[in-house]
């Protein structure tokens, strides 16, 4: 059997059994949902960062990598600021609310917040979206199982999905949080080893970008410099990937299983700072590929193709273990996101209010296992790990952003504003995609022609169409005085 194979083969058997003896301690669905609120800033760091560093900061940053160069950067190192600015701002306050009120989703807040409409119709809009983005995680997977054995895709998506489902349905995020720990040691060391030696193959960051240098290049990207993509590539990522990363469904999700404030600043903050170095890797991973294979058929194949030939056997099974990791863990924090908007935002709110916690917990389990069978099949027609992952986060940040931070910070808001600025939010990224709109954008993405535009008509609405219902709202917001917003 192929040594890569039984070796992918046996890790992914260990991450089904540790996910197992850890659901042992799940009972509730609060066990389920965020891990019985008992993360400390060690366990919130690893399993944030472990979460999110998945297929998009991997595989397909690492196909970034090999287009636009070391501007690859800024895919994962927008994540990172995104993150950080949720660890000291939004994140502590988002706490403060779901430990006072014993909330267990993003959703949860949304409805106490606004309403059950609004609720309803994020989870609706980013339940497709989220389909999107775990595709790109199972694509990944079958992108390293058709390197490493020629797998077809269809196959690979089966397979990295068959697994990822298991252990995740298991044990919710308490079982999570102890396999990502596990997983996040064996990536991080599995990728920066690699990267060190084939740095260290090329005579070191000179002798790389030498190379890369003497190649014949025209697409009008410097790739050897950090902002060689231009201005308008770079703001399309930091307006998609900032946003989305503090107000990620699933991230809020895992910071409420922080057992306090303190907590969530430092475990959060620590993954922003892993996140901001981590960001060269895979761009010094891309090069490498571009320069040593030359031209690939697929652009996300260069990961697992210097794996596979550009490191020695041992290191190179390490390191694509640690990919498979990374794709797996990436994929159960967005199962969490898809089967708690089913089981928990739609199920419970809508359909069945009363329901039990032992039913919810099963609910739980089985809206994951749906949401992952869905996932595998919008894997096998999706084209791309970053076409894939695009969609999500444009949705995410469009749609979400604008309610999420105007909530938080003014008691203005309302319902009738926060519906009309994601529908807006959502039309004109449309425009600016789909229309000849998008020629007379400039450095604009549309993205980000979304977001301003839904902060606009927030505030308009806002301030001209009083709320029918005052919020039922009433929390520590500012760690003084209760205050209604």
């Amino acid at each position: 059997m192929n040594t890569y194979f039984l070796a992918l083969l046996l890790y992914g058997t260990l991450l089904i059994v540790i996910g197992f003896i850890a659901s042992r301690r799940v009972r509730t669905p609060s066990d389920f949902l965020v891990g019985g609120r008992r993360f400390g800033a060690g366990t919130l760091f690893a399993t944030f960062l472990a979460a999110n560093i998945g297929a998009g900061s991997t595989v397909g940053a690492s196909g970034l990598g090999y287009r636009i160069g070391l501007s690859a950067w800024w895919w994962v190192g927008s994540a990172g600021i995104g993150t950080l600015i949720l660890s000291q701002t939004v994140g502590p306050r988002l706490w403060r609310i779901a430990k006072e009120h014993e909330l267990h989703t993003l959703g949860d807040y949304l409805e106490l917040r606004y309403s059950r409409e609004v609720r309803g119709v994020i989870a609706v809009i980013l339940w497709l979206g989220t389909l999107a983005i775990l595709a790109g995680q199972i694509i990944a997977i079958a992108w390293i199982l058709s390197v490493v054995i020629g797998l077809p895709k269809w196959a690979g998506c089966i397979a990295g999905g068959a697994v990822a489902i298991t252990y995740c349905a298991a044990g919710g995020l308490a079982s999570a949080a102890v396999v990502n720990m596990f997983e996040l040691a064996v990536t991080m060391t599995g990728l920066v080893f690699s990267a060190v030696y084939v740095l260290h193959g090329f005579g070191g960051w000179q002798g790389l970008t030498s190379a890369l240098g003497a190649l014949p290049n025209s697409s009008g990207v410097v790739r050897a410099s950090w902002t060689g993509a231009g201005a308008k590539q770079i703001l399309a990522y930091v307006s998609i990937l900032v946003p989305s990363f503090i107000c990620s469904p699933g991230l809020i999700q895992k910071l409420y299983g922080a057992r306090d404030e303190g907590a969530v600043r430092r475990g959060i903050a620590l993954n922003s700072a892993g996140q901001l170095l981590f960001a060269f890797v895979p761009a010094i991973f891309g090069m490498a590929a571009l320069v040593h294979f030359g031209k690939l058929a697929n652009a996300e194949l260069a990961l697992p193709s210097v794996m596979i030939h550009m490191v020695p056997r041992w290191l190179g099974i390490w390191a694509l273990a640690a990919i498979f990791s990374a794709e797996l863990s990436a994929t159960d924090a967005i199962l969490f996101m898809l089967s708690t908007s089913l089981s928990v935002d739609l199920y419970q709110a809508f359909l069945n209010p009363g329901v039990s916690p032992k039913k919810l917990l099963g609910i739980s389990r089985m809206t994951t296992v749906l949401a992952g069978i869905a996932g595998v099949g919008v894997a096998v027609v999706l084209p791309s790990i970053i076409a894939a992952v695009t969609i999500f986060y444009g949705l995410l940040a469009v749609a979400l952003f604008v309610p999420l931070l105007l909530g938080l910070y003014w008691k203005r808001m309302n319902t009738h504003a926060a519906l009309a600025c994601i529908f807006v939010a959502i039309v004109a990224n449309l425009i600016g995609q789909y229309t000849p709109l998008k020629n007379h954008l400039g450095i604009l993405s549309p993205a980000l022609v979304g977001i301003l535009t839904a902060l606009l008509c927030g505030i308009i609405v806002a301030w001209l169409v009083p709320a029918p219902l005052r919020s039922k709202l009433s929390g520590r917001l500012n760690g003084g005085a209760k205050e209604s917003v």
